[in-house]
């Protein structure tokens, strides 16, 4: 088995295994993050700006961030890696749209989404893999398409592991992640950091990113 197909299934089988438990968490969780849904809400403002276009959230889970972007107006679907994820997430918002799929091999055509959101969703990739799944992010998304991502932020140092609760996930320095998303043919529109809060262990980096045509 390959290096990518490996991860991929790792991934995919860790969060069948947590699915259930994963889902039952609380669904209003951006309720308390003004900072988290200020970020949301202006992607969603900057990809209505442009005109009518559909948005994916890619690494989904079982939905609550497709369905809050629905309610600020935008045209979106999920896609995830886990079967029982997108179960849960049609099981859940059955007005919604849920399909199984990699972020790294989409089966979307070039150019077809006005915006990309991966919210959370590239933090279990090796390092090395992440540039793959940026290039494929471009790929499917407009020339001048909008890109949002968020992740967890190292504070300046290197991208290091971590026990994520479902499965190794990774710290990202947001300078790097910015640098490697500009290198898949992404410019940077702005960007937000912010401090744990509550139970939360690590500080919070979120990038907005448009394509450069």
């Amino acid at each position: 088995m390959t290096e990518p197909a490996t991860h991929h299934r790792t991934t995919a089988d860790a969060y069948d295994a947590m699915a259930v438990r994963y889902a039952a968490l609380p669904r209003d969780d951006l309720a308390s993050f003004p900072l988290d849904r200020a970020v949301l809400a202006a992607f969603a403002e900057s990809v209505r700006a442009d005109g009518p276009g559909t948005v994916a959230e890619l690494g989904c889970g079982p939905g609550p961030v497709t369905a809050h972007l629905r309610d600020l107006g935008l045209d979106v679907f999920g896609v995830d890696l886990s079967p029982v994820m997108v179960d849960l997430a049609r099981e859940a918002y059955p007005d919604l749209r849920f399909e199984l799929g990699s972020m790294d091999a989409l089966d979307l055509p070039d150019g077809g989404l006005r915006g990309v959101v991966s919210w959370y969703s590239v933090i279990h990739a090796p390092p090395r893999a992440v540039p793959a799944y940026f290039t494929e992010f471009r790929r499917v998304l407009a020339p001048d398409g909008h890109l949002l991502l968020a992740f967890f932020e190292s504070g300046g140092e290197p991208t290091t592991p971590f026990d994520h609760k479902v499965t190794t996930a990774y710290l990202w320095p947001i300078d790097a992640l910015a640098e490697l998303a500009v290198e898949a043919g992404f410019a940077e529109v702005g960007r937000v950091l912010r401090e744990p809060h509550g139970g939360e262990r690590f500080r919070r980096g979120h990038l907005l990113m448009r394509g450069t045509g």
